[in-house]
């Protein structure tokens, strides 16, 4: 397996301070996040991230972007883009830069389940992401489809009903740890085998469910906070081993909301951590290092 960093999680450095940061810690590659974002005071990881590109001018930050990350020496584990799916002219566009820079795959969104009736909303992503498809097809990359709480594809058989039967060379699936703790959450070799082909990539976070105070009549109400990946409630062993029982060898990114740790140091700990893992899992799996 590669490691990278999505620079969701890296807003306080500058594109060159994250790319030179995360190869001097050992990173293999990195996803640059691309949004329009708004201003903020001080760097946020949604608003006022300096390790964001923005989508308005894309295309003329694409040499920079290559220049950055080729003399880091790090991979382009793939592009976290933020166009919806049906937002046709932006997601060609995001196609065309990923092509551009060599990056394999883009992560196209999908509507959120309060923007309409759910059926409604799933044909038209249907229509949508073959649409894509065929596009990434004729430039030789992948499209991405997230499993994201709060939208359409959720879960792991909500994503494959809405890939199933397109090219596996052209559109997949990003399988997330942490989002599967809010929503979405099967068993986790149960849902990589259902994905199968579709399955082209992973992310790492973690999260914790909080409960309220208790309101007047007693009722508890919980809600989730980002957690340090070490903490939070999902099993990251328990994710490695299933992805080794699966056979997946492919890039694993980190996108670590927690704040617990300075930046410099939650990174770091991070590789070290999903390095130590992957390693021990593997082994008790029995698969070869590569």
């Amino acid at each position: 397996m590669k490691f990278s960093v999505f620079t969701a999680s890296t807003p306080d450095w500058s594109p060159e301070q994250a790319a030179q940061t995360l190869a001097a810690q050992g990173w293999d590659g990195i996803e640059w996040r691309v949004t329009d974002q708004a201003d903020a005071p001080s760097p946020g990881f949604w608003a006022g991230n300096r390790a964001n590109w923005p989508l308005d001018g894309l295309e003329g930050n694409v040499p920079e972007i290559a220049r950055i990350t080729r003399d880091s020496g790090l991979e382009f584990s793939g592009i976290g883009g933020y166009a919806r799916c049906d937002d046709h002219e932006n997601v060609d566009r995001m196609l065309a830069a990923t092509a551009a820079l060599g990056a394999r795959q883009v992560r196209v969104t999908m509507p959120r389940t309060d923007s309409g009736e759910y059926r409604e909303l799933f044909a038209g992503a249907r229509r949508d992401i073959e649409r894509a498809a065929a596009r990434a097809a004729e430039l030789g990359v992948k499209a991405l489809i997230e499993l994201h709480h709060e939208t359409i594809t959720p879960s792991a058989s909500a994503a494959f009903r809405l890939v199933d039967g397109l090219d596996p060379e052209h559109v997949g699936v990003i399988h997330d740890l942490g989002n599967l703790v809010i929503e979405g959450q099967e068993a986790t070799l149960a849902a990589f085998q259902l994905l199968g082909p579709y399955l082209a990539h992973v992310h790492v976070k973690n999260v914790r469910w909080v409960a309220g105070e208790p309101e007047a009549d007693g009722t508890v109400r919980w809600s989730h906070e980002w957690a340090p990946l070490r903490s939070g409630q999902a099993d990251v062993e328990a994710y490695f081993t299933a992805l080794h029982a699966f056979g997946y060898d492919g890039w694993v990114t980190s996108e670590d909301f927690s704040t617990e740790l300075p930046l410099e140091e939650r990174t770091r700990d991070n590789l070290a951590y999903l390095r130590a893992v992957e390693a021990g899992t593997r082994s008790l799996a029995g698969v070869t290092a590569p």
